[in-house]
């Protein structure tokens, strides 16, 4: 049968042959040759600490736009700060510092209130006057708020708690919470109908075992006036690293982009999205179900870590970052759905197929790398500012957030042929070891074809993304979850069956395997110093950073001699740094395998839990998967005692 070369190779019998890795391309060298220079201007003397993130960076990542489309509110995280940028004069007139990372904004519908989502582990919603550029009130809210959304009528702001896996009602009357309502899985953004009546909520990750045959994040659908989920729409297979949810002006249709990763599939390849593919979800309001998920990458040039979406105010176009290929996607709607609602829902035998066309019915389209073929512009950035993120539309005008250049660029949807506009937001300094070290892991132009960076196994900060992968450094067929990247260098050694001596090894040999391309050694040394850098997340289980009671109660147990958790999770990293047989080796492990003692640090969030994912809980690793009570003597716990463990390990 002939190949056309239209339709994503992976999950339809691509041969597994590992490819070749090739040299690193023109393009890629140069911009990495840039940026390694201007690293080299800080050296670190042998021994010496790694230093923290300069406060110098301001780190956009969140947009807001006037109704006149003077002025744009810039969140900068890492400056914690909300820069007013006036477009006329392409600069910065003012700037108020926020108590957090400013991860969401929205303005009130008389424009004179700026409400900032300003992110930390005790967030707190702040309300900026527009006129003044001064701060009213600061109302607390949960860990990590992100996405600030406002009903029609002004009264009530809508918050993602992600480490609460909560969604919060506020009552602006009385500036407090009036409702929290619970969703799967890390809240990142979420989206109002035009009338108000159902808010959108991306979940960022999967909620659930990973060794499951259908792993997937979900978009939970709130009913407002009831306050309670309605349904939680499953994305796709393999969905996860969720980022943005949006809803059309006219309120009939939702779009929420993330990644379909092949996790099923053996990582010999890359080409034609084998790993990785970036997606989107067109969801009918009407009747709460998915229209289609379709693929935003080409045949030959991933388009990975889709990140912001935009309307335009006529509904017609739909514009989407893509912050690891430092490009934008403007795709004509109108077309797109006519294309989607063309396709049967299964192939008609009694029509001849078309051969301009991979997809013959609605189910080929999640496969179908040509399917936006004539149905979108992809538009290239300014490669020298990386990191486009957040994203707004006013007009035609596109507004984008480069979070790693400390920079805007614009353009004019209607010119897609001038070349884009970047302004600087201020005189920052290059980029140090860490900072360069970040910038690279979120960078997908490292990979061959521009299918995947570091962050699409681990997310932009180097944790998880739920899923089990089948890596060739311990043979084929036995796939393992994704390690959280956190304290990798300080607990040797690195992958559940510690094949990699220690994460310097292990860096360097996934630039090697999961990017197909060969890269100076600078890339793993700066990739080096930014895991070092990284600092755990106060968990949400904490009260005013503190041990609850019934953590108190269960460290106890922890510490518990007979119980024997801190037999090999001990010192300041509870681990021992030694292999284990504790009896959970799976069907397709090798019936004595002993595995790497992992740190519970953050064990909060980096569920699912053992080698291969099993347990969507900790409860359930301590009691449904701890067989002969081969790692700690749970099985005398009574009910509340097994509790207590969790809460404290919860804690951590």
């Amino acid at each position: 049968m002939e190949d056309t070369g239209r339709r994503l190779s992976g999950p339809h019998g691509h041969s597994a042959i590992r490819t070749p890795r090739r040299e690193i391309r023109p393009r890629s060298r140069h911009l990495l040759a840039a940026a390694l220079a201007a690293a080299s201007l800080i050296v670190l003397p042998p021994g010496s600490a790694t230093p923290s993130p300069s406060p110098d960076w301001l780190s956009p990542s969140s947009l807001a736009v006037t109704a006149d489309g003077r002025t744009l509110y810039v969140g900068c995280a890492t400056a914690a700060s909300v820069a007013f940028f006036q477009t006329g004069s392409r600069s910065v007139s003012q700037s108020v510092s926020v108590p957090g990372a400013p991860l969401g904004l929205v303005l009130s519908p008389d424009q004179q209130t700026l409400y900032v989502a300003a992110a930390a582990p005790q967030s707190v919603l702040v309300l900026i006057d527009t006129r003044r550029a001064e701060i009213t009130a600061r109302i607390p809210v949960g860990h990590t708020a992100m996405s600030p959304v406002l009903s029609p009528d002004g009264r009530t702001l809508y918050l993602c708690h992600r480490f609460n896996d909560e969604i919060a009602f506020v009552d602006l009357p009385t500036q407090s919470i009036s409702r929290r309502v619970q969703v799967p899985r890390e809240p990142v953004s979420a989206a109002l109908t035009p009338d108000g009546r159902l808010l959108f909520v991306a979940n960022h990750l999967p909620a659930g075992p990973a060794d499951a045959d259908v792993v997937a994040a979900s978009l939970s659908v709130i009913d407002t006036a009831l306050g309670r989920v309605i349904r939680d729409l499953r994305l796709p297979n393999g969905s996860g690293l969720v980022r943005d949810v949006r809803v059309s002006p006219d309120g009939r249709h939702v779009v929420v982009v993330h990644q379909i990763s092949r996790f099923h599939l053996p990582t010999t390849q890359v080409e034609r999205g084998w790993i990785n593919t970036s997606a989107a979800t067109l969801v009918d309001v009407a009747s709460l179900q998915p229209v289609n998920s379709f693929l935003l990458d080409n045949i030959d040039a991933g388009a990975a870590n889709p990140w912001a979406l935009a309307w335009s105010a006529d509904g017609r176009s739909l514009a989407i970052t893509h912050a690891g290929t430092h490009e934008l996607s403007v795709l004509d709607v109108p077309s797109l759905l006519a294309r989607l609602h063309s396709l049967p829902p299964a192939p008609d035998p009694s029509r001849n197929p078309d051969p301009a066309r991979a997809s013959r019915s609605a189910a080929d389209v999640p496969n179908d790398l040509s399917f936006l073929v004539g149905l979108r512009q992809r538009l290239r950035l300014d490669p020298a500012h990386q990191g486009a993120r957040a994203l707004v539309l006013h007009g035609s005008r596109a507004w984008i957030a480069n979070y790693f250049a400390d920079s805007l660029t614009t353009l004019d949807l209607a010119r897609p042929s001038a070349p884009p506009e970047t302004i600087p937001l201020a005189q920052s300094p290059p980029p140090d070891p860490v900072r360069l070290g970040e910038q690279l892991f979120n960078d997908a132009t490292l990979c061959f074809q521009g299918w995947q960076s570091c962050t699409s196994c681990h997310s932009s900060d180097a944790r998880v993304d739920g899923f089990n992968w089948d890596l060739l450094n311990d043979g084929i067929g036995n796939p393992k979850n994704s390690k959280s990247l956190l304290l990798s260098h300080a607990t040797p050694p690195a992958m559940a069956l510690g094949v990699r001596a220690d994460a310097y090894v292990a860096v360097r040999a996934g630039i090697r395997f999961s990017f197909f391309l060969t890269h100076p050694p600078q890339v793993a040394e700066a990739i080096d110093a930014y895991l070092k850098s990284l600092q755990p997340v106060p968990s949400p289980a904490l009260l005013d950073g503190q041990l609850s009671p019934a953590a108190q109660r269960g460290r106890a147990v922890f510490l518990n001699p007979d119980v024997g958790c801190a037999h090999c999770h001990r010192g300041p990293y509870y681990t021992d740094l030694q292999f284990h047989d504790v009896g959970t080796a799976g069907p397709r492990d090798l019936p004595a395998t002993r595995f790497d003692t992992p740190t519970l640090i953050e064990i909060w969030r980096t569920a699912p839990y053992l080698h291969d994912g099993r347990s969507a809980s900790l409860k359930d690793m301590l009691t449904l998967h701890n067989p002969g009570d081969r790692h700690g003597v749970t099985s005398h716990l009574t009910p509340d005692q097994i509790d207590d463990l969790v809460e404290f390990l919860r804690s951590l």
